[in-house]
């Protein structure tokens, strides 16, 4: 396996005013993050397109992306026409993410059906073939279960090329074979099937669980696995001289042992070497370069 250079990024999704997100994107910036993320749920937090768009107005060399957008809430014509024009107006710092789909809240809030999950996962198949066609320069016509796209030639055409950089992330085996095959990026996430985050999805973020997905992606991408950057969110990052102490405290909230959570790669507590070194093990063992914070 090809080591990659890291990079890191910051999802956030809310600041109470426009200064204060433009103030936060800068801040990201000049503290040498790669990338501001932003996911996309129907929750409190600010829309995903028009906020990640003053972000890179804000900024010169930040990227910008979702992490990740739901394919069930846009029609894949309509999305790929957002990101190509975020990736003009950004000057091609745009990063497409985009998943099935997996908050069953969101789905209940909106009134949409929530579909089981090998419906949405055929839906996000057709709609990342279409959107690829839109990045193109030729005509896309496409006639699935789902999309039906009849001689369109989408503009504007994004900067970066082929096209910016698709990020597909996940937690199951199908949803990362696919993304294995197709992605750019692969967010390696918990496997989200219950549409809730709870302790049992939790503990499919372990380090053993994370070991047979990074499998799956092994064993679906083959040739081109040393293309793709895999990308993992650590959801509680915390610095202390204490390890011993915190961890204690924070594995109940995982559902896993004091073990567990310092080798899960959703987790980075410690003193600053320590942190250091288990990023760069973690990267050693499944190959993680892109961190979001």
């Amino acid at each position: 396996m090809m080591t990659k250079k890291f990079r890191f990024a910051v999802q956030t999704s809310n600041a109470p005013t426009a200064d204060a997100w433009r103030d936060k994107a800068r801040q990201l910036e000049d503290m040498g993050y790669s990338s501001l993320l932003i996911p996309d749920h129907f929750t409190d937090q600010l829309a995903p397109v028009p906020a990640l768009m003053a972000a890179a107005d804000a900024t010169t060399k930040l990227r910008v992306g979702g992490l990740v957008f739901d394919n069930d809430y846009r029609h894949p014509l309509m999305f790929a026409k957002e990101m190509a024009t975020l990736d003009v107006l950004s000057n091609g710092r745009a990063e497409v993410g985009i998943g099935a789909g997996w908050m069953k809240t969101d789905y209940d809030a909106a009134g949409m059906a929530y579909d089981r999950a090998g419906v949405r996962i055929d839906r996000l198949e057709e709609a990342v073939g279409i959107i690829k066609g839109m990045f193109g320069d030729e005509p896309v016509n496409a006639s699935g279960k789902h999309y039906t796209i009849t001689n369109y030639n989408a503009q504007p055409k994004p900067v970066q090329k082929p096209h910016p950089p698709i990020m597909i992330g996940g937690g199951g085996k199908r949803v990362l074979s696919f993304a294995a095959r197709e992605a750019n990026i692969i967010s390696v996430n918990f496997n989200l099937a219950p549409g809730a985050v709870n302790r049992e999805v939790m503990a499919t973020g372990d380090a053993t669980s994370t070991e047979t997905k990074i499998g799956w992606i092994r064993d679906a991408a083959g040739a081109r696995f040393d293309d793709i950057e895999l990308n993992v969110t650590v959801f509680v990052a915390i610095v202390t001289d204490d390890q011993a102490g915190m961890v204690g405290r924070i594995a109940p909230g995982f559902g896993m042992s004091p073990e567990e959570v310092l080798a899960s790669p959703h987790a980075l507590i410690g003193s600053v070497d320590q942190i250091v070194d288990a990023l760069q093990e973690r990267r050693d063992r499944f190959g993680f370069s892109y961190i979001a914070l």
